[in-house]
């Protein structure tokens, strides 16, 4: 079944993700969260074997867990009660880890059906781990991963939490990573599998410098901004050879659904035509690899999922209007240039040749551009009670209508990466 046909307008099931990255920070699970809401003024249902089966039954059975994780494994959430149930046995063993949660009272019980659900294939993570509870030790010798929470244990106990841990088998995964020095110290203790606000939340690093290779992508953007012509724009894609090759992949990926192969940068041009251009010069700067520093790819993910998200709500209040959906679309990919670039909006923004209701939403989240891009910041940040309202303030805009155009955003995003190399 379709996004379009999964009818879940009575009671919409919101679906969060965050990722789960390697050492290398490339992306290789999602932990996957979810909340119910039951109408516009009604509170979040907190509910944890509530929240996990409804969206099991709901999401994962009507959609199919590659609309939602593309390649990667999905992290879900099992208390005590899901554990037990036979919900368990919908999940395809090979794409999820089974994520016990802190709350669960490890009993003799509780073990007997790990071990059965080991002995099916099923992967299973210990969840929130800081000073270890004597009832947890009995399952350590079960799970996959233990993920430790750097909250709870403060990072001068890590070590030796860390030396305590290792005498267990499982990859060891460090959550609520909020900042750069936290991933070092972590990777540098021998973590293999990182967590947090500081891989999907953005943040501004003021004071990075701009690598010449993104830079290059802002002027060619503005080149099309200003109708530069095509010889021009062919020129200045010559200074940078590597721009060429990651455009050509990403036009030539699955999601964009070409019958034939783009092979020369000419002919993308030509076929894709000045918008489409740009859109994908947009989504390209998060493709680049800054000098010395990571990739982008979490942001890749994240920038392509908002552009989507707000092209497809546009879609809804104002049908047939490509200019518009377009507007949309770089409004969601842009609200991110300042934590790509680690350099304030506003000064980025002065660089391109916007239009106006693009630049007042992204500087002052104005306008009805501005307020699409509120809905999707608080649906990020699971501040869903007050997405409900700003959605209810848009008539064409239902919540079950955001809630499909949010996982139809959420498999373009995903097919996008797969074709980027993830």
């Amino acid at each position: 079944m379709t996004v379009h046909q999964a009818d879940m307008a009575d009671n919409p099931v919101f679906l969060g993700r965050q990722p789960i990255l390697d050492r290398d920070q490339r992306i290789v699970a999602y932990e996957l969260l979810f909340r119910a809401s039951v109408g516009v003024n009604s509170a979040i249902i907190e509910d944890d074997f509530t929240a996990t089966a409804e969206v099991v039954v709901r999401a994962f059975t009507e959609l199919g867990l590659a609309s939602v994780l593309g390649d990667c494994l999905g992290y879900i959430n099992a208390d005590e009660r899901f554990l037990a149930s036979d919900l368990v046995e919908l999940l395809p063993r090979e794409r999820v880890v089974l994520e016990v949660l802190e709350t669960v009272q490890i009993t003799p019980s509780v073990i007997a059906r790990l071990r059965e659900l080991k002995e099916k294939g099923l992967r299973l993570a210990l969840d929130d781990i800081g000073h270890v509870r004597p009832d947890q030790v009995p399952a350590m010798d079960l799970v996959d991963v233990i993920k430790v929470d750097l909250l709870a244990l403060g990072i001068d106990e890590l070590p030796s939490a860390i030396e305590y841990l290792k005498r267990w088998p499982a990859k060891l995964l460090a959550e609520k990573i909020d900042d750069g020095e936290q991933f070092r110290r972590c990777a540098q203790l021998g973590f293999e599998l990182f967590q947090g606000y500081y891989f999907a939340k953005p943040t501004i690093l003021v004071g990075r410098r701009v690598d010449p290779a993104r830079a290059g992508v802002l002027r060619l953007m503005n080149l099309l901004l200003g109708d530069a012509e095509a010889n021009q724009l062919e020129q200045e894609f010559k200074r940078y050879p590597n721009l060429t090759y990651n455009l050509l992949r990403l036009v030539n990926s699955v999601a964009f659904g070409m019958p034939a192969k783009i092979d020369s940068l000419r002919r993308a041009i030509a076929i894709l035509g000045r918008q489409q251009l740009q859109r994908w010069l947009q989504l390209l700067l998060f493709t680049q690899r800054a000098e010395g520093g990571p990739p982008s790819q979490p942001l890749l993910t994240l920038a392509a999922t908002r552009g989507k998200l707000m092209e497809l709500m546009m879609n809804d209040i104002a049908p047939g209007d490509r200019g518009r959906a377009d507007q949309a679309f770089m409004v969601g990919v842009l609200s991110l240039l300042d934590t790509l670039f680690g350099v304030p909006l506003p000064e980025l923004l002065a660089e391109l040749n916007l239009a106006n209701s693009v630049r007042i939403a992204l500087l002052g989240g104005e306008g009805l551009l501005g307020q699409l891009l509120g809905i999707i910041r608080l649906y990020e940040q699971n501040q869903f009670a007050e997405m409900v309202e700003l959605i209810a303030q848009l008539p064409e805009l239902s919540l079950s209508r955001f809630n499909q155009a949010q996982l139809q955003s959420l498999v373009w995003a995903n097919e996008l990466s797969i074709s980027n190399g993830r």
